[in-house]
């Protein structure tokens, strides 16, 4: 931890979280004039998902010349896809570039954030001590928590096992029986680098996601020269992997009638790599692309064909110290289980911030997700979030939307100093009109009508689990300017 003196701290700004929403935070305060924030970092590292993330074949889904700040281009990917390493050596690029680092505390977890109504402050006790801010924002983003799944018997398995977020990079999966539990987007990633040195690998398959081909290349030394001589041909490429992205919209919120040549690219990809059909049956979808997160692979379902791979559907009954049940009632044995479970929603930072009410923000997710923007949440004055509920869509790179919020919230730490305000807090009757909106532009899509049990975009009782039903380019025009007349202020 840097030299600063944490105990009783007092900072204008606290920013939770040093990863890609904390830096573009650190950024664009500075750019903005405003000097007097720091960066909570539990971990010893800035980088966040990035940073925690390191099992084998990580990498990102959105092409890396859109997967990156729009202010910091980088002329240097080696990839279309930037692997894990690359992305985590671009952050600490960017943020060396821009003299971050300085604002950060690293080692300092936030352990409980309070609103102090006399003081118009918060109160934030942390590992470190006490800190006190008139603005907080949270920027740990959303994959910052393993979740697991509740089986019976998980705690009795006497073999090795680990969640992909916390990958066991002692293990050696040579010769071993492998479970995989979950097809999610980081297990499509890592399930064929343990193939290749599996004794056996039983992936367990509670529903088959829809893959598309990915077709990632090594990008050559002359393109790279060239987007470095030219900057405008990087900012075209970009702006072309942005407009096919952005189509995905067509599916997700605009009509279901608009998935089927998506459909009928996995499909093309599941017959070309899957030549078995009753394999190719088992990895067939049974729900409309769009309703779950559809992910980008060239490599996944060749591995599921390797003779050493066997595709379990059956459901979990149990886990015993040495082996895996079914319903069915065959004991499947297994020195290893590796979790690709995916990730807590809310995390686990939203049960640790208490608004006027002594209320928390993981409180109000739990009973429905709810926010004005993704950004501001009433009952919580001075507090903003990067990525909140309907703050995130499912057609465009996140990096995006992270700066649109910046910029906002950026604006409302500008306006409030200018107009001497001291608290703002988002309208009740606003942001109950907004989550209105959110939830009636939902209706009718591949979202809630896609055929899924289960998905990051429902919620239990099958309405929308946060993400924006538009264009990410409607969002970042709604978004251009702090509205205060959205807020109650106060200058006293």
């Amino acid at each position: 931890m840097p030299d600063q003196n944490v105990t009783a701290a007092d900072h204008e700004i606290v920013v939770i979280g040093a990863g890609f929403g904390g830096i573009a935070m650190a950024v664009k305060l500075r750019e903005a004039g405003i000097d007097d924030f720091v960066i909570l970092e539990r971990a010893a590292a800035l980088g966040g998902t990035w940073r925690d993330n390191t099992y084998p074949g990580c990498a990102c889904d959105v092409p890396s010349q859109l997967y990156s700040y729009s202010f910091a281009q980088n002329p240097d990917w080696t990839r279309t896809y930037g692997k894990q390493e690359e992305i985590l050596a671009y952050l600490h690029q960017v943020a060396d570039r821009y003299d971050v680092k300085r604002h950060i505390w690293y080692e300092v977890e936030m352990l409980g954030a309070q609103w102090n109504e006399a003081d118009r402050m918060w109160t934030l006790e942390t590992s470190a001590g006490t800190v006190t801010a008139r603005v907080v924002v949270t920027a740990a983003g959303v994959y910052g928590e393993a979740k697991y799944p509740d089986i019976p018997g998980r705690d009795t398995f006497t073999g090795t096992a680990f969640h992909s977020l916390h990958w066991d990079h002692s293990y050696d999966p040579t010769g071993d029986r492998i479970a995989v539990i979950g097809t999610g987007a980081s297990a499509v990633q890592f399930v064929p680098e343990l193939q290749k040195t599996a004794r056996r690998l039983l992936v367990f398959q509670r529903s088959a996601p829809w893959i598309i081909p990915r077709m990632d290349r090594i990008t050559s030394r002359f393109e790279r020269q060239l987007i470095r001589r030219i900057p405008l041909v990087g900012k075209a490429m970009r702006a072309l992997f942005y407009g096919v992205i952005e189509g995905f919209g067509l599916v997700g919120f605009v009509s279901n009638k608009f998935r089927f040549p998506y459909e009928l690219m996995g499909r093309y990809q599941l017959r070309r790599q899957v030549r078995d059909p009753e394999l190719r049956k088992t990895l067939t979808p049974d729900y409309m692309i769009g309703c779950k997160r559809a992910i980008f692979s060239d490599e996944y379902l060749p591995a599921l064909t390797r003779e050493n791979v066997d595709v379990v559907t059956t459901g979990i009954a149990e886990i015993r110290p040495h082996s895996v049940v079914t319903r069915d009632g065959i004991e499947h044995e297994v020195d290893t289980i590796v979790y690709g479970t995916g990730f807590q929603v809310p995390p686990a930072v939203y049960e640790r911030i208490q608004g006027v009410n002594g209320i928390t923000y993981a409180d109000l997710y739990r009973k429905a997700p709810q926010s004005y923007l993704g950004m501001a949440v009433a009952g919580f004055p001075n507090f903003f979030n990067t990525l909140g509920a309907f703050g995130a869509v499912g057609n465009q790179s996140v990096i995006y939307m992270i700066e649109a919020q910046v910029k906002y919230i950026v604006d409302a730490v500008s306006t409030m100093r200018r107009r001497g305000l001291t608290r703002v807090e988002v309208r009740d009757d606003v942001q109950d009109r907004f989550v209105d909106e959110m939830n009636r532009r939902s209706d009718g899509t591949v979202w809630l009508t896609g055929g899924c049990d289960t998905s990051y975009y429902h919620t239990a009782d099958g309405k929308n689990a946060g993400l924006y039903p538009g264009w990410s380019f409607e969002y970042k025009r709604r978004v251009e300017k702090f509205d205060s007349d959205a807020y109650t202020v106060s200058t006293r």
